[in-house]
């Protein structure tokens, strides 16, 4: 079963968090983290350890942008508030 879903699901959720960002919702780059998770499952799942680098690379990444546009979304505020 899992090997069935998890493709499925990884997709989904990759998809899911691109959708949320390209509508400029920090909160997909936390399901982008999320995901992260099930792509490591499936890299072990399916033996397809070639994907452990990227996905440590995109945990790197998506742990960056939230970071950065959560500190955008606070300056910004800042800035309002004045």
């Amino acid at each position: 079963m899992i090997r069935t879903m998890l493709p499925w699901a990884t997709s989904a959720g990759t998809l899911l968090g691109m959708w949320l960002v390209g509508q400029k919702k920090s909160i997909g780059w936390v399901v982008g983290l999320v995901n992260q998770v099930l792509w490591v499952t499936f890299a072990v799942v399916f033996q397809a350890w070639g994907l452990l680098p990227l996905t440590c690379a995109l945990i790197v990444i998506y742990t960056r942008a939230l970071i950065q546009w959560r500190h955008d979304d606070v300056v910004a505020a800042t800035e309002v508030a004045r």
